[in-house]
């Protein structure tokens, strides 16, 4: 799932829009001056070199340890294990937030606090029980919805959520990775969706 998701992330970017900063494989400047071997090139400091200097095995080892087994992602219904993963590698502990909103919308009683517990484990775990693939997809869906909320705040954002062309942005089509084709949004109603946008 790792190396789905560094391919994903592509190589070095340092877009001006992008709150993360510079960014290569998906690791940001801010998560490598949060590794104590961050220093990369050792010069003393970590800076845009450093990310520069990533390479994929850096990235793998640093998604695996910081952002699937830290966060107890590993610990979730197999089926929903690679969409959380990708998303928090994105979104950080919003992307559990998102997964304890969705479980309450479901009854269950979590709290919103991105952080996996054991109520959340166990929470999850009803609710796979009764339907895992219909709640991997409302995940889906949800994280597709999270993406559309930024957008809406962040116009800098869009550029993420749509193409210049007017069709699905990267943000969109990865949330759709994770989600059953039934319920892509066609593209009247990304259109739609957007319209509002400009």
């Amino acid at each position: 799932m790792a190396e789905e998701i560094v391919d994903r992330e592509g190589g070095f970017v340092n877009d001006p829009d992008d709150p993360g900063g510079a960014t290569k494989f998906g690791v940001t400047i801010h998560t490598l001056r949060n590794i104590p071997w961050g220093d990369l090139d050792g010069d003393g400091d970590i800076d845009v070199m450093d990310v520069k200097a990533l390479t994929r095995g850096h990235a793998v080892q640093i998604f695996e340890d910081r952002y699937f087994h830290g966060p107890r992602i590993d610990e979730l219904p197999a089926l929903l294990q690679p969409s959380v993963f990708d998303m928090y590698v994105n979104a950080g502990a919003n992307a559990v937030k998102i997964l304890q909103a969705l479980l309450n919308d479901a009854g269950e009683s979590v709290a919103v606090d991105g952080v996996i517990g054991p109520r959340s484990i166990a929470a999850v775990n009803r609710a796979c029980a009764r339907n895992a693939l219909r709640f991997a997809d409302a995940y889906g869906i949800a994280r597709r919805d999270y993406y559309f909320r930024i957008a809406d705040r962040r116009p800098k954002s869009r550029k993420y959520a749509r193409t210049r062309a007017g069709g699905k942005g990267g943000w969109i089509k990865r949330a759709e990775e994770f989600i059953s084709p039934r319920y892509h949004m066609t593209d009247a109603q990304f259109r739609k969706r957007v319209a509002a946008w400009g």
